[in-house]
């Protein structure tokens, strides 16, 4: 039974209140998350610790460090995080500090489109051959590990130099997780389907082979005619234009990038079912 005096209007006014504290705390880790200030928190952490087991051990010495450590440390946060802080007031200032996560992901999923288009069509135009497959919901934890590690921020100019002939990672598939390279020079499994043409050379059957056991999408660029192809879903699509690759990608990616999911209506034809 609520207490007298206490009313609804009082009840929503606690929950509102928790709400919107838990939300900037949860919108705060989210914007410090990969940045330095995460081990920060870690280590604040651990000095709370500390603190915690030199009181119960009554170890004043420690308690002694660690209470001035507590009463100069804010002032030494303000001067070691000054950029954090100011461009957090400026994307306050902005009102784009509770849509940054948004703006970022389209922005990832945008740079990450970029780099695969601009890439494969400067491996096409110079008859460099290519098999890039993107992870999506299927783990590829398995094909990745039968390559070279890289773990780098996807970039065409990365892309297209690990491709680049006669070097040691030219050979083989590159893994794409999000806006990462994951591996290079890795062994996709080779289709063994006869309705593949014969005039078809191994990346595009490994392409196949990938897409028949994975919902991974696969780009191959062809070293002998310059074209580019897909494959997804055990179905080969070749001689695929620069806008109907960026299409693809959006279409197929989307996801990836914490998106709802698009792929159940969409055909390799552009057209909805």
């Amino acid at each position: 039974m609520l207490g007298e005096g206490f009313t609804l209007f009082n009840l929503l006014k606690i929950i509102v209140d928790i709400a919107l504290v838990w939300y900037v705390l949860y919108k705060l880790i989210m914007f410090i998350r990969g940045t330095k200030a995460i081990q920060l928190l870690k280590g604040i952490f651990v000095v709370v610790i500390i603190y915690l087991i030199s009181y119960f051990l009554n170890l004043q010495t420690v308690q002694a460090i660690i209470e001035q450590a507590i009463v100069w440390g804010p002032l030494a946060l303000i001067i070691l995080f000054q950029p954090e802080l100011r461009r957090a007031l400026e994307q306050i200032g902005r009102g784009s500090f509770f849509s940054r996560n948004r703006r970022s992901k389209e922005e990832l999923l945008n740079q990450t489109i970029e780099a695969i288009v601009k890439s494969c069509n400067y491996m096409a135009k110079r008859r460099i051959g290519a098999l890039i497959t993107i992870e999506r919901e299927t783990n590829m934890g398995d094909f990745i590990e039968t390559g070279i590690p890289i773990h780098g921020q996807l970039t065409n100019q990365l892309l297209t130099n690990i491709f680049v002939p006669n070097t040691p990672l030219h050979d083989g598939a590159v893994i794409i997780k999000e806006n990462e390279i994951v591996a290079a020079a890795c062994y996709l499994p080779l289709s063994e389907s006869p309705f593949i043409s014969k005039e078809l050379g191994t990346r595009h059957r490994a392409a196949m082979g990938i897409s028949e056991v994975s919902d991974a999408l696969t780009i191959i660029v062809s070293e002998e005619t310059g074209s580019i192809s897909c494959t997804k879903n055990a179905e080969l699509h070749r001689d695929i234009t620069e806008e109907r690759l960026t299409e693809i990608l959006r279409k197929n990616l989307e996801a990836n990038f914490g998106k709802a999911p698009t792929l159940k209506s969409w055909n390799w034809r552009g057209k909805k079912r």
